[in-house]
């Protein structure tokens, strides 16, 4: 979407009216989904709104045709989930993506077959053969992941469950920027995109789909924000990552043992979980809290561990080292820093290249206008997350260990 004449800050773009929006309620049979909730709950619950597509797709009268005229083509989606595995893997090694691909296409294969296509064979008056397809929700799957808006919750309703997404057309032709320049507000009869800045004449208006990392954006929407320009990238450390680094600063099985113990007490804590990540972005630890008790727990003398444990956890409440952002790392304990670094170390190593090679691909404007589109968008991911693990380690410097 393009602005045609010059706009300011606070100014209308367009109102979306609720009863615009395509959602399992507002769909032609709604009646018949709300009737089977219980039936069609998942561990995604977007089964009652993928239902209300497949039907609204192949029914002739559907009022929603013109609406559907506007969608990409649904063979031509570039989620990494229509990528060859060897290509996905290749190319996002390390990057966690594979991983959240395969977590993807388990969970729709399981949907599909246990609860939508024994719906659709139970309704065959409502849904016709040439829908009855996993491939088709496949792409319907990536089209909501692409595509479809989630209202948030109001403060005061954070213990519920997430509303379902739903399609809001015209939203949804509006590109993502983490430097937006619009943004969807919510209210009783409608839904209002508003300009969040001045847009000046023909320049393009940008929304924003959430604080969203390279890697998500890939994964979700199928493209990412070339470096440098998405200032809420991240890089993930694994949890486990962490643990590995313990464990390799252990001489003695006893030390071993230990180090086991003090991970299974950070896991009763809830701080830490065999498929957690310490997320990183370039100026703040997003997962602040968790990082700095599990260095703490990992690093304290054996009599202060027993101590705490004794204390079942309680009383560690104080912060003694400060808010952890990027800038005061290098404060941390020297143990401290040395288990992050030595993680960060590990982290490096899960991908396929180091950060010079794929810095020598970015830096040379024939050869990576010579990638392909994949290659491309998978370059920017993995060097973005490479930057911010690579300041992490000039920032974890313990004077005998020299940056690489």
């Amino acid at each position: 979407m393009v602005a045609r004449e010059s706009l300011q800050a606070g100014e209308l773009l367009f109102v979306v009216p609720r009863a615009a929006l395509l959602s399992q309620h507002t769909c032609s049979i709604g009646g018949l989904l709300e009737r089977e909730r219980g039936a069609l709950q998942s561990q995604s619950g977007w089964v009652p709104l993928l239902l209300a597509l497949l039907h609204e797709l192949q029914a002739p009268a559907s009022r929603w045709r013109p609406y559907f005229a506007l969608w990409p083509e649904l063979g031509s989606l570039e989620h990494p989930m229509f990528w060859p595995e060897e290509e996905r893997r290749c190319l996002l090694q390390g990057t966690g993506v594979p991983e959240a691909v395969e977590k993807d296409l388990a969970n729709i294969r399981s949907e599909y077959h246990s609860i939508v296509l024994p719906f659709m064979e139970a309704h065959p008056d409502l849904f016709s053969l040439t829908v009855r397809s996993l491939e088709l929700y496949h792409q319907l799957v990536a089209v909501v992941m692409a595509y479809s808006f989630q209202e948030p919750l109001e403060e005061e309703d954070d213990e519920k469950e997430p509303n379902s997404p739903v399609m809001v057309p015209a939203a949804d032709i509006l590109n993502h920027l983490a430097n937006h320049n619009a943004n969807l507000e919510y209210s009783a009869n409608c839904l209002r995109m508003v300009a969040t800045q001045p847009i000046p004449k023909g320049h393009e208006i940008f929304n924003t789909y959430g604080q969203m990392a390279n890697w998500q954006l890939i994964h979700m929407y199928g493209f990412v924000e070339p470096y440098p320009d998405n200032t809420d990238d991240t890089a993930d450390i694994q949890m486990v990552t962490v643990r590995e680094a313990a464990l390799q600063g252990t001489k003695t099985e006893a030390e071993r043992l230990l180090a086991y113990e003090r991970w299974d007490f950070l896991c009763k804590l809830e701080m830490v979980g065999e498929e957690g990540a310490f997320v990183i972005g370039r100026e703040e630890v997003l997962t602040e809290e968790e990082l700095i008790t599990t260095l703490k727990v990992l690093c304290m003398p054996a009599e202060e561990f027993r101590e705490l444990k004794d204390q079942d956890g309680g009383g560690d409440n104080k912060r003694e080292e400060g808010s952890l952002t990027i800038t005061n790392i290098p404060k941390l304990k020297a143990s401290w820093r040395q288990l992050l670094r030595n993680s960060v170390l590990l982290t490096l190593q899960t991908y396929a290249t180091d950060l010079k090679t794929d810095q020598d691909l970015l830096s040379n404007k024939e050869v990576y206008a010579k990638l392909s589109w994949r290659e491309q968008q998978a370059l920017q991911v993995r060097y973005g997350q490479k930057m911010i693990l690579h300041q992490l380690l000039e920032l974890t410097q313990v004077s005998s260990f020299p940056v690489p």
